[in-house]
């Protein structure tokens, strides 16, 4: 099974991942013998308190995505009234440092602007992590996943 430990830094539990279009979209592409995308490099955090993995609309546009529906989504500055957000379908890889990375062939994700301004582009929701082992150790400020 893959696993990988990362050092939490003073801007909390960060990692590096690639956002590519769904598996669905790239048969799709290829099938119809149009360009693929480039998988977009992106700095995520990990987010207990997120039920969902969101990201940011500039990821999304670098891929030229559509949305694949909408959700209400209830954020920690929105309170009580939800509001209404894209959901798009993504690949998702996250590298292992010493093991095979993790690999998320079909994820849907919310896009949520004003990710990138905090110095990452997506938030790692309980979508993914409830397919994980997930252990936060405080006293070393590491996660292991």
């Amino acid at each position: 099974m893959p696993h990988f430990t990362i050092q939490i830094s003073p801007d909390g539990p960060l990692l590096d991942a690639y956002v590519a279009v769904s598996q669905a979209r790239l048969v799709a592409l290829q099938t119809a013998k149009q360009p693929i995308p480039p998988a977009q490099k992106i700095r995520a955090i990990i987010d207990t308190g997120a039920s969902c993995t969101c990201i940011d609309p500039s990821v999304l546009q670098a891929l030229n995505l559509q949305p694949t529906g909408n959700i209400l989504m209830n954020t920690a500055s929105s309170g009580n009234m939800p509001h209404p957000t894209d959901v798009y379908d993504v690949g998702i890889t996250i590298p292992g440092a010493t093991a095979p990375p993790l690999l998320f062939a079909t994820v849907p994700v919310a896009k949520t602007q004003l990710l990138q301004q905090h110095g990452f582009h997506a938030l790692i929701g309980r979508d993914i992590l409830g397919t994980c082992v997930f252990h936060y150790n405080g006293p070393l400020q590491q996660i292991t996943v």
